[in-house]
Formats: C-alpha cells, sequence, structure tokens
C-alpha cells in the first residue's frame, strides 16, 4: 500500500535544482509520485514502502547535493522540558529513572549540566502532563521548551537567519564593488583620478587597487562559487553555476592580465582590459535581487503563521476545583477547561457550562459572532468576547478544526498546478543549453564576427548572467501559496494548486439542494391527520422516536417539533434506513414506516377514501415543502409537510454566476414539483431532480461527457461520490470532517457569497500565475538574445555584463512581488 511522506528541502536555488530532484527521485524504483515546491522547499512523495524507504530517497537527495528532512509521522513523541531544582548527578539519574518506568515511556534524558531534559513516549499510554507530574512528585520543577517538531517555525526561523545572512553580506559587497565602479569607470565618466591610481600613470598600481577591492566582494559572494560549481561537477549546474562561471571568468580573466602587467607585459594596454567591476558589481547586484527575494518570499508565509498563532499557548485546567494554568499540548480530551472573556479557546470541544458569543471570524470569515450555550460545540481558536464558558476538551493537538485547516492549507501550498509542468520541463535544461548558448557566443564573435577576446568574454558573462532559472521556477508556487493563505484567511481552503486550475476553468455549477441553496435545516410547516386514526400529539411522539437515530434533515426537524412541544422522545428498539426512500423502526409495539410516497406504495399504504389528505400533497408541493408520509398499525396515519427556507444570498449569487458565463444546475434527490420550486425562485433553469445519492456522480458523469466542466457545490455529506466525481467538487463547511474529506474546496461560512469568493479567486490566482510565467519567460527570451549581441549585429549596443546580471536578479523579484499582490484579493461582495 503507498504512502505519502512529506519533507523539507535544503539547498535549492532555482527551478534547476527543483528538476533535477524531481527526474531524478521520480525516477527510483516505488517511487510513485513526486513534487518539489521551490518555493515552499518542501517535497511531496508518494511511495512503495515495500520497495523504497525515505531513508534510502534521502540519500539520493543528498548524493545531488541537497538534503532532505523528512516527517517522521509513526515514530514516538518527543517532549523536551527545562527542569529545575536538580543540584547534582544523583537528582538527574533520579529522574530519568521515575520518568523512565513510566508505561509508554521510551527513552528518558537528562542533561545535569544544561538543566534539560528530552523524553521519548508513546502518547497512547502516557500523556505529557503524567511525564511533568512525575517530575513534580520527584521533588523537581519542569517547563516545556520550544518544540523541535514545530517544521513550520523551524523553517521560517531558518529563513529569517539566512536573511539576516544576506543582509550582512550586502554589506561588503556594496562597500567595495561601489568605489571599484567609480575607480575602473570613473576616468572615462571624466572623474579625476590621484596620479597613483590613474592608469595612465600607474597602471600597475590601478590594477592592484581593482583585485583588492574585488576580493571581498568575491568573499562575500563565495556561496555563488560553493554551491555553483560544485553542481557543475556533478552534472546538475543551477542558477548560482551561471553566476559562477560567468563572474569566475571575468574575474580570472582580469587576475591573468593583472599578473601579466606585474611581469613586465603591456601594462598601459592590459590596465583597460580589466574587468573586475563586472564580477564585483554582479555578485553585489543578484546577491541584492536574492536578497530581495527571499524577503518577499518569507511574507508568502504570512496566512499559515497567522493562522497557527490563533491557538494560545496555554489552557485554564479545572481540576479538583481549583484552576491550574497548563500548556496547550497537555491538554487531553475530557478535560474541563475555563475560557474567561476576551481568551481564545484552546481547543475543539463543547459548552458544559455558561453562555456567550465566539467570534469565529477567522476561521469561518464570517463577522458575527455566534451564540454559544450549553451543548453547542465551539472551535480552538476562536475568540471568547464575552461571558466564561466551560469547555469539555474533544479534539486535542493535531486533531483539531485548526490544526487540520492549517495541515491543508500547508499541503496545498506545497501542491502544483498542472499549468507548471512546462516551466518545469524548460528549467530542467534551461542551465545547460544557457552555458552551452553563452560559450557558442562568445565563441562565434570571436572566430566568426572577429571580435577581440575582451568583447566575446562581454558576451560570454552577459549571457551566463541574464539568464534566470529561478523566475520561472517561482512563477507557479509563490502565486499558489499565496493565493491559497489569502483563501484560508477568507474562509475558503483550496486543497491543491490543480483545484485553483481547473476552478478557473469550469462553465457549469451543479447545486445541491437542501443545505446548499437552502438553509439546510428543514422545519415541519404543518401536520395533516387522516381520518379515522390517532391523535396528532401521538404521531409527533412515534415519528420523532423513530427519527431520532437518524441524521437526515428532515428527520431531525420531526424530532426538534417533538421537543418544541415537550414531548419526551424515547429511544426506537429498532431502526433501519432504507436508502432514498425513508426509515423503519419499532417504538415499543408499534412498528413505524416513515418516508416518501415509494416507500408507502412498497408497504401497501394508501389514503382509502380520505380526500382531504390527498388533496393536502399537491398543495404543499406547489409551496416547495416535502411531503413526509407516516405509517403505523398498518395504515397511514398522518402527513408531515417539511419545508427548507432557501438562503437568503442565493438568488443574486446564482445571477453573478450566470453573469459569469456560467451554467448553474440543480441537482437532488427532492421530487421534481418541490424542486422546481426552489429551482424558479433561485433563479436556476435546469433542474435534474429525484436523483438518489448513489446516482448523482452518474449524472455529473453524463455532464463532463457532455463536454462541460463541471463543479458540484454540496454538504459533503450525501454528495461525497458526486463531489469526488466533478472535475471541482466543492463543500460547505457546515460539516468540516467529511467536507475536508470529499471537497477539492471548501467553504468555511454557510453563505454561497464564498463560492465566488473561492471562483474570483482561483481566476486572479491563474491570472496571476499566467502573468509571472508571462515575464518569466519574456525575461529570458528577450535578454538572453540581446545578451549574446543580436542588437550589434545590426549596429546597436551590446548589453553590459552588470545591467544583465541586475535585471536576471530584479526578474525573480517582479516576480515574487507579483504574486504577493494576492494578499490584497477582496472577497465577493467586499
Amino acid at each position: 500500500m503507498s504512502k505519502t511522506i512529506q519533507a523539507q528541502i535544503k539547498g535549492m536555488h532555482c527551478a534547476a535544482c527543483s528538476g533535477r530532484i524531481e527526474r531524478v527521485v521520480g525516477g527510483m524504483d516505488g517511487v510513485d509520485e513526486i513534487s518539489v515546491n521551490l518555493a515552499a522547499e518542501t517535497i511531496s512523495m508518494t511511495y512503495d514502502p515495500e520497495t523504497v524507504t525515505p531513508d534510502q530517497v534521502g540519500d539520493r537527495i543528498k548524493d545531488l547535493g541537497f538534503e532532505a528532512a523528512f516527517i517522521n509521522e509513526d515514530g514516538p513523541e518527543k517532549l523536551d522540558l527545562a527542569i529545575g531544582g536538580m543540584h547534582c548527578a544523583s537528582c538527574s539519574s533520579r529522574i530519568e529513572r521515575v520518568v523512565g518506568n513510566l508505561p509508554g515511556v521510551d527513552a528518558a534524558s537528562v542533561n545535569l549540566a544544561a538543566n534539560t531534559g528530552s523524553f521519548s513516549f508513546d502518547p497512547s499510554q502516557v500523556s505529557r502532563r503524567a511525564i511533568r507530574q512525575a517530575i513534580a512528585d520527584a521533588g523537581f520543577t519542569s517547563e516545556v521548551q520550544s518544540e523541535t517538531a514545530n517544521l513550520f517555525e523551524d523553517r521560517r526561523r531558518e529563513a529569517e537567519e539566512r536573511l539576516a545572512a544576506q543582509k550582512r553580506e550586502l554589506v561588503p559587497a556594496f562597500l567595495f564593488a561601489l568605489p571599484l565602479l567609480i575607480l575602473s569607470m570613473g576616468h572615462m565618466w571624466g572623474m579625476p583620478l590621484p596620479v597613483f591610481l590613474d592608469p595612465a600613470h600607474s597602471p600597475v598600481a590601478f590594477g592592484l587597487a581593482q583585485l583588492l577591492l574585488t576580493l571581498p566582494v568575491v568573499w562575500s559572494g563565495r556561496n555563488f562559487y560553493l554551491q555553483g560549481i560544485p553542481a557543475l561537477l556533478r552534472g546538475g549546474p543551477n542558477m548560482d553555476s551561471l553566476v559562477a562561471m560567468g563572474t569566475g571568468a571575468a574575474f580570472l580573466y582580469s587576475l591573468w592580465n593583472t599578473l601579466l602587467m606585474g611581469l613586465g607585459g603591456d601594462a598601459h594596454m592590459l590596465a583597460m582590459d580589466l574587468y573586475y567591476e563586472s564580477a564585483a558589481v554582479l555578485i553585489a547586484m543578484i546577491s541584492l535581487g536574492k536578497y530581495f527575494e527571499a524577503r518577499s518570499k518569507l511574507k508568502t508565509s504570512d496566512a499559515i503563521r497567522s493562522l497557527m498563532q490563533l491557538a494560545p499557548d496555554t489552557a485554564t485546567l479545572l481540576k479538583d476545583g481549583e484552576q491550574v494554568t497548563i500548556p496547550i499540548d497537555e491538554v487531553e480530551p475530557g478535560d474541563l477547561l475555563l475560557v474567561k472573556p476576551g481568551e481564545r479557546i484552546p481547543v475543539d470541544g463543547s459548552v458544559v457550562d455558561g453562555r456567550s458569543s465566539v467570534d469565529e471570524s477567522m476561521l469561518t470569515g464570517e463577522p458575527m459572532p455566534v451564540g454559544k450555550s450549553v451543548g453547542d460545540p465551539v472551535a480552538g481558536g476562536t475568540l471568547n468576547t464575552h461571558g466564561a464558558l466551560t469547555v469539555k476538551a474533544e479534539r486535542v493537538g493535531a486533531d483539531t478544526m485548526l490544526s487540520r485547516i492549517v495541515r491543508l492549507v500547508q499541503e496545498a501550498q506545497g501542491s502544483k498546478a498542472p499549468i507548471a509542468n512546462l516551466a518545469d520541463r524548460i528549467s530542467y535544461y534551461f542551465v545547460p543549453s544557457v552555458m552551452a548558448l553563452a560559450l557558442m557566443a562568445g565563441l562565434a564573435w570571436y572566430f566568426v564576427g572577429g571580435a577581440g577576446f575582451p568583447f566575446s568574454l562581454r558576451i560570454f558573462v552577459a549571457v551566463m548572467v541574464i539568464a534566470c532559472p529561478c523566475a520561472m521556477g517561482l512563477a507557479t508556487p509563490v502565486s499558489i501559496m499565496v493565493g491559497t493563505g489569502r483563501g484560508a484567511q477568507l474562509g475558503v481552503l483550496i486543497k491543491s494548486g490543480r483545484t485553483l486550475q481547473e476552478a478557473g476553468e469550469i462553465d457549469t455549477v451543479v447545486f445541491d439542494k437542501t443545505g446548499t441553496l437552502t438553509h439546510g435545516r428543514p422545519e415541519v410547516a404543518e401536520v395533516v391527520m387522516l381520518r379515522g386514526t390517532m391523535a396528532q400529539t401521538e404521531a409527533i411522539y412515534l415519528a420523532a422516536a423513530a427519527e431520532s437515530q437518524s441524521e437526515h434533515p428532515l428527520a431531525q426537524a420531526m424530532v426538534r417539533l417533538a421537543k418544541d412541544k415537550n414531548l419526551d422522545i424515547p429511544a426506537a428498539e429498532s431502526f433501519e434506513a432504507i436508502p432514498g426512500k425513508g426509515i423503519k423502526a419499532k417504538v415499543g409495539y408499534r412498528e413505524v414506516v416513515i418516508g416518501n410516497w415509494a416507500l408507502m406504495e412498497e408497504h401497501g399504504f394508501d389514503f382509502g377514501e380520505d380526500t382531504l389528505g390527498r388533496q393536502a400533497v399537491p398543495h404543499f408541493e406547489s409551496q416547495g415543502a416535502t411531503v413526509v408520509y407516516f405509517a403505523s398499525d398498518n395504515k397511514l396515519n398522518a402527513l408531515f409537510a417539511i419545508a427548507d427556507e432557501m438562503r437568503d444570498e442565493t438568488p443574486a449569487v446564482v445571477a453573478r454566476l450566470r453573469k459569469a458565463g456560467l451554467t448553474p444546475i440543480m441537482l437532488t434527490g427532492d421530487v421534481e414539483a418541490n424542486a422546481r420550486v426552489v429551482a424558479d425562485k433561485a433563479g436556476i433553469d435546469t433542474v435534474i431532480a429525484g436523483v438518489l445519492p448513489d446516482r448523482k456522480a452518474e449524472e455529473v458523469e453524463k455532464l463532463q461527457a457532455e463536454g462541460r466542466k463541471v463543479a458540484m457545490v454540496g454538504d459533503g455529506i450525501n454528495d461525497a461520490p458526486a463531489l469526488a466525481r466533478a472535475d471541482i467538487g466543492i463543500a460547505m463547511g457546515s460539516g468540516i470532517d467529511v467536507a475536508v474529506e470529499s471537497g477539492d474546496m471548501v467553504l468555511m461560512q454557510s453563505d454561497l457569497h464564498a463560492l465566488l469568493t473561492g471562483l474570483n479567486l482561483s481566476k486572479a490566482v491563474m491570472r496571476n500565475i499566467k502573468e509571472n510565467l508571462f515575464w518569466a519567460f519574456a525575461f529570458n527570451v528577450i535578454g538572453i538574445p540581446v545578451a549574446a549581441g543580436l542588437l550589434h549585429v545590426f549596429g546597436g549596443p551590446t548589453l553590459n555584463p552588470m545591467i544583465a546580471g541586475t535585471a536576471m536578479a530584479m526578474s525573480s523579484v517582479t516576480v515574487v512581488s507579483n504574486a504577493l499582490r494576492l494578499r490584497f484579493f477582496k472577497p465577493a461582495g467586499a
């Protein structure tokens, strides 16, 4: 059975790097699928664990010159603590012995000098709180240290450290490159130089001064050589290889001429044939571009970071009548937690005491706080606005809704859109092709064009440094990262780059009716009793008891009706759900059958001589109500007219979809007459009614066979097969658990405007990707021929290598900056 694993990749510098990893690792036996994201610096791999292991893949990646830190999802958990109160080796040994004897603890290691402890344990046998309690019982204190397993924060911290290092390296680069540029070019611009540095009077000093100014710049940019040259020798050249070869050639040529000057060559002529400033300024400008690129890329994860920061660090545990503050990762299912006004709810759970309003906008995008009382569910990360709540913890750690949303968005940010395939294929061959082209251009000018070696060298360097595979590699992933992050902030979860691309191409939107176009909370509008049967209260009592085990919205409507009448609802002794038709149950000694007319006919029930009931059915259906038939004691007893009100925004949303050129269709299991009433109110012309849940996927497939690109919008429960079959499955967020599993796009808020937000965001991201790809290719398609001297053939200028290097650096910055504009995307109706 295949497994999917993710890893952090270190050492990538351009699309040539990511493309090489994909191609080499993807060719390994047992690797079924692989995706490398340059912007996120991650790898996602599906593999056969019986054929290949992550360690083997990691070793192969290391052979390519990179480092992969695979996430171990199966191993024991690790707890790092700062321990206080230790005085000698016996103290540390006691803690190791006490904790090590706890069931489920695999390893306990305490460092006396550092006052720390590291413990490996099985969370199914022992909790973090139990470990800390054992340490406390032994007479010591403990405090949870920052989680080393928090890969996101580790990666961000590493990125910030790299950014700071890049900034430090820029100082000597420009501190020496600027005076070098003035020294080497100043006399050409009419700027006077001191006699001891003037090439006309002191050519050797002129050359040596340039060399001394260049060396610190080369040292500040040494990573170009330390990473680019080994990559070239391994047969996998990257962007650093281009920079290293281009600047290295200019530097070595200049160094050789400087040596010749010192050995008695024609110093005045050789002094005019130095290109130190090209090498130094190139390194400085490219380093500046990489710094801006890294700083911009750091912003692409801001949305994820803001989501992660919603979870508080601590929780208030109610234990033995006391309030105890504990770290959030020590909360266990079943704990009672006190959430004071103004505090964020620490984990998912339900209210057991208190009343308040909870601001859920950070998860759903809905601005209005939601009232919460005893029995209502609450989600971790949401804000308690007023009134204290006692919450029973139900889902903690990685199981909370917030953690799952963060994980879903991270997976989406690490995914690729199909549109990226072209750029990936080109990037793989790009660097070696550019190196060959640069060499051919230089040689052509030297041998065919009759140009001198200095001119040919400038052409070679210019072609090498203007080519930028980074821009092509970043064009798609940075847009996906920013777009999916922005979607999460707006309450729209997009699960992959493929979803973004295909959502922008759909032409047909298929809606489920109940819970999608309507509120999904139908209520009993009227109960009609048939003559000579039973009292209405008894019918409501029996129907609610029979339906109490069903999750169907129509069933819950009958249960709510009984509760509103203060009727005690017993549990049914037996219960059988009949898909698409209704239920059979036994309440006490009474056999009860509830469902549609097809179920009644199947059991031989009819109206008999009751004309009132027979006439009531078409009346209710003309009003859009669903008629549920109730039978007991082998006869038809009552009709329940159940209506589900349409969402207020439905007609406006459908109208905007039609205006955008999309075709709305209703696909429902309800009868034609009822469905048509709702469709007419919504503004939908095409209705496919009477379709059982297991047949909805077939109807979607028929639409696809007509050449349509179909998006299916449903509640993620009965519609799961259709959501999976559609080109894009869009799940309403009323049930996040099932929605996350079945939908390609999840609308966290129960408002159809979120559908417009998701579709418009997808189009904005795809438009942004196409803009990025255009600029990435334009920089290279236009820049490389100009750098090769195409304009000079027709009497035009050549491209100075320093300008070429600056253009290359700015191409990546342009792409990333353009993608960051998606952070300001406005939702529908905003």
